[in-house]
């Protein structure tokens, strides 16, 4: 039976979860789907194309409406459900990969120079918090109990 491209993406994403984006190989995606490498170029041009669809997939449940704190929040959830998926989001938003609508729809609720700014935000305290969970669950370093309330008060502050 062949894979189709939401079979390639959910695989990406089971191997993203299983081994953290920087041994998300090709490859990998492929054993996972049990095909050869060279069958998810019938779906995909690249390892970029991927990414970029894979965090369409991380984002796509949230919700982007004019309560910008909300929304906020929705998209730190979405991204820390998923290993990784603050790294997933800000490598495709920093090379604009797939079709990432947030910033997009974000100005249609404010300032584009607000989205951004939210944007910026949130996916890189999203991504310093993954981290720092992945070093606390190892014993690199201990666990911050402030990283949500800090969230929360750095939001505040962008949306004053």
């Amino acid at each position: 039976m062949a894979n189709s491209l939401d079979d390639v993406v959910s695989g990406a994403l089971r191997v993203l979860d299983a081994y953290g984006l920087e041994y998300c190989t090709m490859r990998r995606v492929a054993g996972e789907l049990g095909v050869q490498p060279s069958a998810l170029y019938h779906h995909v041009a690249d390892k970029q194309t991927l990414l970029g669809l894979m965090a369409d997939r991380v984002v796509a449940p949230v919700e982007v409406d004019a309560d910008l704190a909300a929304t906020s929040q929705r998209l730190r959830t979405a991204m820390l459900a998923v290993r990784d998926g603050a790294e997933v989001v800000a490598t495709t938003a920093a090379f604009r990969l797939g079709q990432f609508a947030l910033e997009t729809a974000l100005a249609d609720h404010s300032d584009r120079d607000v989205a951004r700014t939210l944007l910026l935000y949130v996916v890189g305290h999203t991504q310093a918090t993954q981290l720092h969970r992945q070093a606390a669950a190892v014993g690199i370093v201990e666990a911050d109990p402030d990283l949500d309330a800090s969230f929360e008060r750095g939001l505040a502050i962008i949306l004053r």
